[in-house]
């Protein structure tokens, strides 16, 4: 075991199968100061979850204990999207309110500097003006540095540039190097004569990749997947140095979770924001040894378990330090699902009859439904109603809910898609959006309540060669698309032709959002 956070020795002992100890969330302990009237908020936000991957919205072939019991509590969505269908874009989107388009936000390389500048109004600063500690433990991926990162030097602009008082990332993603954690600004575990070294063009030391020594791998890639090999995974790009920081992709779940309750007990006496950002279930698919199994679905399934037990881990510790009646929680995912995203993980050939999307079409990348709409779930114990709700919801408007709970006022040119929804959220009103904006790789479509516009695709643009292989319904055309999901739920019948005045309405309604921002164009 390379990395061994402080704290997992304190729960050595917590050795779980499949259903977590921790469903019902029923440990009591001293409650949180009276004093503190605004609510914690912590946001579980899961990569690459589809809508119908959980069991509350009928998954099968895999348990989500944890979550049954959030939803048997909260609100249960069923209209709620992520802003995009690839992960950085909804990631920017969530954190700043605006949509990734307006900052070209796109699937980044593990070197790419900063995507959101130190200065840039943010969902955590805006916190902490209010009040707030924050922290962010996960995935990242959205940038660090100014470009040609130092990894044996301080990491940054990062998350602490743009409002966060406490980080423990993935710098990228589970399938990027450096394969390594970064906590503040410093590569965790990095010694001196051992220094790392990244490149995306070049290779660079002599760890053995995929391409040259398939023998090596435990779980065959695609060649985008197929350069440094670590914990015998080959992953995008090269690496050299830093072997006492390599991750163990095994660990992820004890390591993020502890870190996540080292920062609520370190933060319960004051309120606070923690952004928990899971590398689950996104590829490569590496659960830990006592989730295998546990699903009928293989390392994909296993690895939705192994979510469901963080999830269940992290609010039993707000139990336990006594601040769970006070937090406000959201579950969601940052775009919908896929199977075959380039490892040989059996996802596709075990999938069985589940539904990873639900019944809608399309997937990660897509900009049909099964893109962006993803599970969501919003819990406050006392506030929150228990319903299942049909609102329209965007994941952007977030921060603006989020400000007008706390009494933060938004600047003219702060978060300008971002609408005040907590009513909606709160499971108190079915009504929020009107128009919801879904950005996919090659388009955007646009909803106006059940009706779902689909832009035509550039043909002089074109589409980058690495979706030829996603086997995912995409939904690019060189025509535009109009759906009524009424009675069209999964998209199959375009209407545009029959209704040419309602296509040029949505389009031009597009240009008013892309031009004005939501905010200004209700």
């Amino acid at each position: 075991m390379r990395f061994i956070s402080s704290s997992i020795s304190r729960y050595s002992a917590i050795l779980i199968g499949a259903s977590s100890l921790f469903v019902g969330f029923s440990t009591s302990a001293a409650q949180q100061p009276a004093s503190l009237q605004k609510p914690n908020v912590v946001i579980f936000y899961v990569d690459d979850l589809g809508y119908g991957d959980i069991s509350p919205n009928g998954a099968i072939g895999v348990s989500t204990p944890n979550l049954d019991a959030l939803a048997s509590k909260g609100v249960n969505f069923s209209d709620a999207h992520s802003t995009a269908s690839t992960c950085t874009p909804s990631r920017y989107s969530l954190l700043t309110g605006e949509h990734g388009f307006r900052q070209n936000a796109a699937i980044l390389p593990g070197d790419a500097p900063a995507l959101i500048r130190p200065g840039k109004a943010t969902l955590p600063s805006m916190l902490q003006k209010a009040g707030y500690t924050t922290g962010v433990i996960g995935k990242w991926h959205l940038g660090l540095g100014d470009g040609s990162v130092d990894w044996n030097q301080d990491v940054k602009p990062g998350p602490l540039e743009i409002g966060f008082d406490y980080s423990f990332l993935l710098p990228a993603t589970g399938d990027r190097v450096p394969t390594v954690y970064l906590e503040g600004h410093k590569v965790v575990n990095l010694e001196r004569d051992d220094p790392i070294e990244v490149s995306y063009d070049h290779h660079v030391g002599e760890r053995p990749t995929g391409v040259d020594n398939p023998e090596l791998l435990r779980m065959k890639a695609d060649l985008q997947h197929s350069q440094t090999i670590v914990n015998g995974i080959s992953r995008i790009g090269s690496m050299s140095g830093g072997e006492a920081a390599l991750w163990v992709d095994e660990e992820f779940p004890d390591v993020f979770s502890e870190k996540a309750v080292d920062f609520i007990v370190r933060s319960k006496h004051d309120p606070f924001f923690l952004f928990f950002s899971f590398q689950d279930i996104h590829v490569p698919r590496i659960p830990n040894e006592r989730f295998k199994g546990k699903s009928t679905m293989g390392p994909r399934g296993d690895a939705i378990v192994q979510m469901d037990w963080v999830v269940g881990r992290v609010m039993q510790e707000l139990k336990t330090q006594g601040v769970a009646d006070n937090t406000l929680v959201i579950f969601t995912s940052d775009n919908g699902p896929v199977l075959d995203d380039g490892y040989d993980d059996m996802a596709a050939e075990m999938l069985g009859e589940h539904l990873p999307a639900g019944p809608f079409r399309g997937g990660k990348y897509s900009v049909f439904e099964g893109g962006t709409r993803v599970p969501m779930i919003v819990y406050w114990p006392g506030k929150s109603t228990h319903t299942r709700s049909n609102a329209l919801i965007s994941q952007v408007d977030i921060y603006a809910s989020l400000a007008g709970l706390v009494k933060q006022p938004l600047a003219k040119n702060e978060a300008i898609d971002s609408l005040d929804v907590m009513d909606a959220f709160l499971g108190q009103s079915n009504n929020a959006r009107t128009y919801l904006l879904e950005e996919a790789v090659g388009t955007l479509g646009l909803r106006k309540h059940n009706w779902k516009y689909i832009r035509a695709i550039s043909k002089e643009k074109g589409l980058p060669n690495w979706l030829g292989n996603k086997d995912i319904e995409m939904g690019f055309e060189l025509t535009p698309q109009l759906f009524d999901l009424t009675d069209d739920i999964s998209e199959q019948t375009n209407h545009a032709k029959e209704y040419p005045a309602l296509v040029n309405a949505m389009e031009e309604k597009i240009q008013q959002l892309i031009e004005k921002g939501f905010r200004y164009s209700q």
